[in-house]
């Protein structure tokens, strides 16, 4: 039984990140060709964009904005290369939002990750994602056909018919969110129904939790977990080694700044941005609002792509105080308007029905007359005030907005 799914998985790095830039610049060129990213890459010649150095200096897509681009012209906002009607499905999911689904095989890449679950060709699974409107059953319908295995259309819900199906298909894996499979087995246990066959899954759109990854091993079934977007399809996966999440081998990952489109350094926790390597819908810089940390080092398993922590919360930290929203771009413009401060914090509190204001400073200076500047700074950007206090050092945890009101 071959260890791994292919031979971009056990690439020399540095040769994986030479092919990726290669890449780059046509990818490019034909995202400037759709109609969407007229604006966006209007000035940009694709050629130049070869390193990440000249990627991260282009603006994040967000979702917000797929949604507003979509909305005057749709489907898909004009960021699509083909055509919708030379596609292969069409989805709608909660935004709304459009996605599109190509032609070719595993298009949204997932086959990777079930291949790292330990799931075979001729093996059954049974795959409780969602089937209707939106695509995350087919994310992992495709995945199965590319490993060669036969699926069991089960969709969500249901419990009992589940259950049934697993008594007479036998499958030996399941697909799912994480919570979802743990409901199945307590309606078999209560039907008295065999559910013995599932030894494996692989779990996504929720986080697997250790406790519920011990219950499903005292069951004897191993659960790994994917992370992914409808957007993106597959952008990393754990393998047995459990050490982290392995990115998928044909996007460009990057983690910036919450609000911005600043890469962080290795460690520190930020955004997740995925450009993505399809020649359908050829997304650059998409913003996915969730947080995680690139991880050192490769997997002790031998894939040898970069492992990001998981998924660790959002990153849209955009708050409401006294009336006004302040959102992470506007404390980075603040900081970037003061060169002798490394990072920023705003921690908003309550105290007597009122919220308090407090822009936390990491400085090596810790002078009134500094506090003073950034205090007129954010409140000629922010229309609020605040205190402002330094410290020798933040936390390194992503968060630029800290909300600690009790909203209970």
């Amino acid at each position: 039984m071959t260890e791994f799914y292919d031979n971009l998985e056990t690439r020399d790095p540095a040769q994986r990140e030479a092919d990726l830039m290669a890449a780059l610049p046509s990818q490019i060129a034909l995202a400037k060709a759709t109609g969407g990213y007229t604006t966006f890459l209007r000035d940009v010649d694709p050629q130049t964009i070869n390193s990440r150095e000249t990627l991260a200096a282009l603006p994040v897509t967000r979702k917000s904005e797929l949604i507003e681009l979509q909305a005057s012209k749709p489907p898909f906002g004009g960021l699509n290369a083909t055509p919708a009607g030379k596609l292969a499905r069409l989805f709608l999911s909660p935004g709304p939002i459009a996605e599109p689904e190509g032609q070719q095989a595993d298009f949204w890449r997932m086959g990777r990750a079930l291949y790292a679950a330990g799931f075979r060709a001729g093996d059954i699974i049974q795959n409780c994602f969602s089937y209707h409107m939106t695509p995350a059953g087919f994310l992992f319908d495709g995945a199965a056909r590319a490993v060669g295995c036969a699926v069991i259309p089960a969709g969500i819900g249901q419990t009992e018919q589940q259950c049934h199906m697993i008594a007479r298909f036998r499958p030996v894996g399941y697909v799912g969110t994480p919570d979802f499979l743990k409901i199945i087995l307590a309606k078999a246990d209560e039907l008295g129904v065999d559910a013995s066959s599932i030894t494996k899954a692989l779990v996504g759109g929720g986080a697997l939790l250790p406790p519920l990854r011990k219950e499903y091993a005292d069951r004897d079934i191993q659960v790994l977990q994917s992370y992914g977007t409808a957007d993106v399809g597959n952008i990393a996966y754990e393998s047995e080694a459990q050490e982290g999440m392995i990115v998928e081998e044909e996007i460009i990952l990057e983690i910036v700044r919450p609000g911005t489109g600043d890469p962080v350094a290795e460690g520190e926790v930020g955004e997740v941005v995925v450009t993505l390597l399809n020649q359908d819908y050829p997304l650059i810089r998409f913003g996915t609002g969730d947080l995680s940390a690139i991880l050192p080092g490769i997997s002790p398993c031998g894939r040898t792509a970069p492992r990001i922590k998981g998924w660790m919360g959002r990153a849209d930290q955009r708050t409401k105080i006294r009336g006004m929203f302040v959102d992470p771009v506007q404390i980075d413009r603040v900081l970037k308007a003061h060169g002798d401060v490394s990072r920023m914090r705003l921690v908003v509190g309550e105290e007597g029905g009122l919220d308090t204001v407090t822009l936390q400073c990491e400085a090596t200076s810790h002078d009134d007359a500094l506090a003073e500047k950034i205090g007129a700074a954010f409140q000629a950007e922010c229309k609020i005030r605040a205190t402002v206090e330094f410290a020798d050092e933040l936390p390194k945890d992503g968060k630029i907005i800290d909300d600690i009101r009790v909203y209970e």
